[in-house]
């Protein structure tokens, strides 16, 4: 035990907690990295285009966006428990389904099920983690989903890049006389059943429990966290953040004039603005990046692999400091350093040709330019926005439209997703990739300026304690 303003704090019992929660995280890495290395495999099993391939691809991000509206909603009629635990069931059945599949629909409906799983994975584990975890170490715990994320994704081009070298590519036939591209997407079902096993070993959120009416067993689990010292005031705080004549509901977040409430806005902000910053493209030509500074195509997969393991020591940082620093101020710092490294790329950009099969040209000056740079952007991102966005939504808003916020918040930031990486191949076939990364550096400034106005730091202060 531990203990901090008079309260004590069950520190082994939170961290068992926060370890099941963020396997969710883990799978909402793993599952989109996991289609990098089985590209191949799809066009040659499906018969697809590039345009094809894109919408297969991509119908991950429509099913996020499904998912994340559907669990913030569902999170308040089932709790949060269960709907993470239907989570870890989709999960499993997509990446089964989506190995199995000889025929593009049922891949795309599987993807879809998986992109549901991740949209959900995506609100609900830091929402999760937020109503378990002590207010002075809400911050770090809360950032572990940063780290799962990243750790999933660098897992998940790890064994794709065991599973092609074994076979000696994706396309050819390994285990059970299986191509190896459809292995790449039986492992997701490992640490899915991993996940919906260990979901039933946690209690449920003592703030859902509370807005049910079901007193008494969140007291039993507030004193399971907190001490049964503290148990009773604490029920009686959260008890008090809930409206008495109704039950949290949609209309909640709703506001006459302004559609949302303004704590809804801010959380809107911080969603939109994370995609476009352009993260999800940022390495579009990442590894003609590295070629131009004189490493080969295989040296370039593993330094891919090196620089996901850097950016999850930059996210341990931030789990050290988030709770000391503040979320704010690693937001801002996060906006001037992206915006200044998006600019020195789309410099070095400007200077650059495109050949003939569309790969980027860079002298050699430029290429170490933008190299650097978008390698500081990405240490910028996972230091800042990357996990702090996650910690914010999970625990800014007020008990009563936590659910529904998050529903709204989530369809926005996966919607933004969505959109960003459509409209890059458009924005590079007209823009060029100068103006497109420019672009990126004017959303990072504009991000600064308001996060500056508009974002309340929330380090410190109980869930019963946000307002807006």
């Amino acid at each position: 035990m531990t203990e901090k303003s008079g309260e004590q704090t069950n520190l082994p019992f939170v961290v068992a907690i926060v370890a099941v929660a963020t396997i969710g995280g883990l799978l909402f890495g793993y599952d989109s990295g996991a289609v990098n290395g089985t590209q191949d495999g799809l066009k040659s099993a499906f018969q697809l285009s590039d345009e094809g391939l894109g919408f297969t691809v991509g119908s991950l991000l429509l099913g996020c966006m499904a998912g994340s509206f559907l669990a913030g909603r569902l999170a308040d009629a089932l709790g949060r428990r269960n709907v993470m635990m239907l989570a870890a069931i989709l999960f499993l059945i997509g990446a089964i389904i989506q190995g199995f599949a000889h025929e593009q629909l049922i891949f795309v409906f599987a993807r879809f099920m998986g992109g549901m799983a991740v949209g959900a994975a995506s609100v609900l584990s830091p929402a999760y983690i937020s109503e378990v975890a002590p207010a002075n170490i809400r911050g770090r715990m809360t950032t572990i989903q940063q780290i799962m994320i990243i750790t999933g994704l660098t897992a998940a081009f790890v064994v794709n890049y065991a599973l092609a070298h074994s076979a000696g590519k994706s396309t050819e036939i390994f285990w059970g006389g299986y191509e190896a591209w459809r292995w790449m997407y039986w492992m997701q079902a490992i640490p899915a059943a991993i996940f919906l096993v260990a979901l039933f070993f946690i209690p449920e959120s003592p703030r859902y429990l509370v807005s049910k009416g079901r007193d008494a067993e969140a007291k039993v689990v507030l004193g399971r966290l907190f001490g049964q010292g503290s148990s009773e005031s604490k029920l009686a705080d959260i008890r008090a953040s809930f409206n008495e004549d109704h039950r949290p509901r949609l209309g909640d977040v709703m506001a006459s004039g302004t559609l949302f409430r303004p704590i809804v806005w801010a959380g809107l902000l911080l969603a939109v603005f994370q995609q476009l910053v352009g993260i999800n493209v940022i390495f579009y030509y990442g590894a003609t990046l590295w070629q131009s500074a004189g490493f080969t195509e295989d040296q370039s997969l593993l330094i891919n692999i090196g620089s996901g393991v850097v950016s999850i020591a930059i996210c341990f940082f931030t789990a050290a400091f988030v709770d000391r620093i503040g979320r704010k101020p690693l937001l801002l710092i996060g906006s001037l350093g992206m915006a200044v490294t998006l600019f020195a790329m789309a410099y070095a950009f400007s200077n650059g040709t495109l050949d003939g099969a569309g790969k980027l040209q860079l002298s050699d000056s430029d290429g170490v330019i933008a190299l650097v740079a978008a390698n500081l952007y990405v240490m910028f991102f996972n230091a800042s926005w990357g996990p702090v966005m996650w910690v914010m939504l999970g625990e800014m808003f007020p008990n009563q439209i936590r659910g529904s916020a998050l529903a709204v918040c989530g369809l926005a930031q996966w919607g933004a997703n969505y959109a960003i990486t459509q409209a890059f191949p458009i924005m590079l076939a007209s823009l060029g990739l100068a103006i497109s990364y420019s672009f990126y550096g004017a959303c990072a400034l504009i991000s600064f300026f308001l996060v500056k106005a508009f974002i309340k730091e929330t380090a410190g202060k109980e869930l019963e304690q946000m307002e807006g």
